[in-house]
Parts: structure tokens; C-alpha cells; sequence
């Protein structure tokens, strides 16, 4: 059998025993359905995206820690979906949550779909942009008051525009 296919059986048979279920994704990003987004091609996203954008947007990859520098940014203005340009977080929302990746504490919650992730074994809460569904960054409970959210962003799944 083949090696991935035999793990993510055994992690998905290992979940189902322990009580977790899949979340489906958010009901919010029902309103984008039709978009053009999400009919573009594989080879069409490569060819709109950096390398390192397109392995984390469309691939579900990792950026390594400490490399954005969005994660330094401090100016007032937007943080917006780079594969295409949907609004997700407010810099007033951002904090420096000392994890090598850009951490906001609130996101804009109609532009988001969540659903749960279990390649690292144990469950997380992965969110993605609604309108083109790529892959942000994965949403922890250890974040600040008000929300007590961390969603820990993948700098190169950003852009930003300064107010």
C-alpha cells in the first residue's frame, strides 16, 4: 500500500477512534462558490504565484519560521489573501506572538472557512480565504484578550497595503 495513503487511513481511523470529526468548512464561505477563483487551474495558480506562495496557498505548505517580513510589519493598513487580494485581518489585530509568523488575535470572520487538520497527528484548526479557498495558517487558543485567538499566518499567503 502506498506509504501516504497507509498514514492518512491510519490518522483518520486514529481521529474517528478518539472522537474527533472533521469540520466541515465554514458556512461563510458558502457565499463564494461561484467565484472565478476557485475555477482557476492548478498550472494557472503556479504561474499567478511565487513559488513559495503557491506551495503554501494551494499546497497547504509552511513558510519557515522568521523568514516574513510581514511578521515585522507594524504600519497601519490591511493584510489581504495574496492569491487573490480578499481582506483578512486589520494591523490593529496584530501582535508579535514571538513564533517567527505573522499572529493576529481577531480576522475577518465572513472571509474565512476553517476545517481541522490532522497531518501533524493531533488536530488543529487550519482557516483558509472563503473566496479562493487557499490555505492561510492554522488558528490556536493561546492568543491575547480580547479573543484569546492566535491565528498564525503564513507571511507569503499575505500582502499588505499600507492605509
Amino acid at each position: 500500500m502506498n506509504p501516504i495513503l497507509r498514514r492518512n487511513l491510519l490518522l483518520g481511523g486514529a481521529a474517528l477512534m478518539a472522537g474527533c470529526s472533521p469540520q466541515k468548512a465554514d458556512a461563510s464561505d458558502g457565499r463564494f462558490a461561484g467565484s472565478s477563483w476557485r475555477r482557476l487551474t492548478d498550472d494557472q495558480w503556479r504561474a499567478r504565484l511565487p513559488r513559495a506562495s503557491y506551495d503554501v496557498l494551494r499546497r497547504e505548505k509552511t513558510e519557515r519560521a522568521g523568514t516574513s517580513p510581514l511578521d515585522r510589519e507594524g504600519r497601519a493598513g490591511t493584510f489581504s489573501c495574496r492569491g487573490c487580494g480578499l481582506s483578512l485581518f486589520r494591523s490593529e489585530w496584530k501582535y508579535d506572538s514571538g513564533t517567527g509568523w505573522p499572529s493576529f488575535w481577531q480576522v475577518e470572520r465572513a472571509n474565512v472557512g476553517f476545517k481541522t487538520d490532522y497531518a501533524m497527528v493531533f488536530p488543529r484548526t487550519e482557516y483558509h480565504c472563503a473566496r479562493c479557498l487557499g490555505h492561510q495558517g492554522h488558528v490556536f487558543d493561546d492568543g491575547p484578550r480580547p479573543t484569546g485567538k492566535r491565528y498564525c499566518n503564513n507571511g507569503v499567503a499575505l500582502t499588505f497595503t499600507a492605509a
